[in-house]
């Protein structure tokens, strides 16, 4: 089986959130499983990391008709462990200093999915299957039925439309029909790519993919309805069986507090004494008091998807009530970085601020931190709470989407449960709950670490998620 996995981003070349995670990962444990799987990224020259360019090289080059125009397309390619790893190079379109947020993203990666479409010809490799992810790869169901149909080739390739959040569609103007694909208004309607009058990559991709599939099984029903659903409810609701939801995983191997040389003290879910270690170089590395007062770690991209606001009202109003820390590292909007920067001298002993993403202080935060805060108001997969969880801290979480399916509520009756959970999104529910985990872990610590050794004991590798997708393109071909 052959399968192509196109993405914007993929670590460790480059990412920007959990898409980039994913595009590492799950093509490893495929391949694993014996998939012919590839994987195609864009050539951003400018981020690409220095220590991998020795191991790129060029493969050829050719140029694909953009709006009319011939434009070079440069062919590169390496090996990311066994799995083959093929780079889209342009200078103009993907030399700059950032993945996304240009004035031309349309026409990007309108570019980039026709050259990696037109790739497969030049290299003499034609997939079973495309594997598109988000809506930067969305339009290439669209474009194979619409553009490439008449070539012999192509005609067999089946398609997967993965969406890792439903919020970013990629709306442009109509124009993009004739300036970036070359197609023509045929399929330009509600039944197509049209939405509110503009074409929208991501809904292209639902209406045409042979099965759309989202990162987790609650988001996949969430955004089948009008609140979650962004306005892209009823094309969702439309696929019925096609639309499938699976929980991603993480790389456990690379997130393995016995082995992660991030951190000050190694252990594992039989010996945690190297986490306490490791809560004291946090504190040390925060310039926060040392001791066994519990803290509440977040990293996060400073969002109000990700609950940040929500946090800011809980520590507003009763951080001053606990005997507790809380340090968070992140980076985003500049209203809530400034919201938070302002509260930390309020509470000098208790809150720590890093407007930064370093990802070694985050693995130091998973590891020696007790908490780990993560109210999302939605949130397709998420991975942070995963990664906590193999850290052995226990997540407190907003009960929606992945995190529902990867969180287990304590259930006092029973003892059974990894996390605390809240449905009713309010920053005194928040606060109610951080309150409670202080009680729990500064006087019923048997609650607590029979918490943490269930958290430690779940299963979050990507060997379940693969299977479910290989069984998936089995299906499909």
């Amino acid at each position: 089986m052959k399968v192509l996995f196109a993405a914007a981003e993929g670590a460790p070349f480059y990412k920007v959130g959990g898409l980039g995670d994913v595009a590492y990962a799950l093509p490893k444990a495929l391949q694993q499983l014996g998939v012919d799987i590839r994987v195609v990224l864009p050539y951003y020259s400018h981020l690409f990391p220095d220590h991998l360019i020795a191991d790129v090289s060029d493969l050829g080059h050719f140029s694909v008709d953009f709006g009319g125009r011939a434009v070079y397309v440069g062919i590169k390619t390496m090996k990311l462990g066994a799995v083959p790893v093929y780079f889209i190079d342009n200078e103009e379109f993907f030399g700059r200093d950032q993945l996304y947020g240009e004035w031309d993203d349309g026409g990007r990666f309108g570019f980039f999915q026709l050259a990696l479409i037109e790739m497969l010809q030049v290299i003499d490799w034609i997939p079973d299957i495309i594997h598109a992810n988000d809506w930067h790869t969305a339009m290439i169901p669209v474009l194979l039925e619409e553009k490439y149909a008449w070539i012999a080739p192509y005609a067999k390739i089946k398609t997967q439309l993965t969406i890792h959040n439903l919020q970013f569609q990629g709306v442009f103007p109509e124009s993009v029909l004739d300036t970036v694909f070359g197609i023509g208004r045929r399929y330009f309607n509600e039944t197509g790519f049209a939405k509110d009058g503009a074409v929208n990559y991501l809904k292209g991709g639902i209406d045409f993919a042979d099965v759309v599939s989202t990162v987790s099984p609650s988001y996949a029903r969430e955004i089948q309805q009008p609140y979650w659903g962004e306005g892209l409810d009823a094309a969702l609701r439309s696929r019925g069986v096609q639309l499938q939801g699976i929980l991603n995983g993480i790389d456990t191997a690379l997130y393995n507090p016995a082995t992660d040389q991030a951190l000050a003290g190694s252990y594992s879910a039989t010996d945690l004494q190297g986490k306490v270690i490791d809560k004291h170089d946090l504190q040390r590395l925060f310039q926060l008091p040392e001791g066994n007062r519990p803290v509440f770690g977040m990293v996060t991209r400073l969002t109000r998807q990700k609950g940040v606001d929500l946090v800011i009202a809980a520590l507003q109003s009763q951080l001053h009530q606990l005997d507790a820390q809380v340090i968070i590292l992140g980076t985003g909007d500049p209203d809530l970085e400034n919201q938070l920067l302002a509260l930390q001298p309020q509470f000098p002993d208790q809150l720590r601020i890093r407007l930064a993403f370093d990802e070694n202080v985050a693995r130091k935060i998973y590891a020696g931190a007790d908490f780990f805060l993560m109210p999302s108001a939605f949130e397709p997969s998420g991975l942070s709470q995963m990664m906590a969880m193999r850290y052995g801290t226990i997540p407190i979480v907003h009960e929606t989407g992945g995190l529902r399916d990867s969180v287990k509520a304590y259930d006092e009756t029973t003892g059974i449960g990894t996390g605390y959970i809240f449905w009713d999104f309010r920053p005194e529910v928040l606060g109610q709950l951080m309150n409670q985990a202080t009680v729990d872990y500064t006087q019923n610590q048997a609650k607590y670490l029979s918490m943490q050794s269930q958290a430690m004991a779940e299963d979050f590798s990507w060997t379940h998620a693969a299977q479910q997708y290989l069984a998936g393109y089995t299906a499909l071909i």
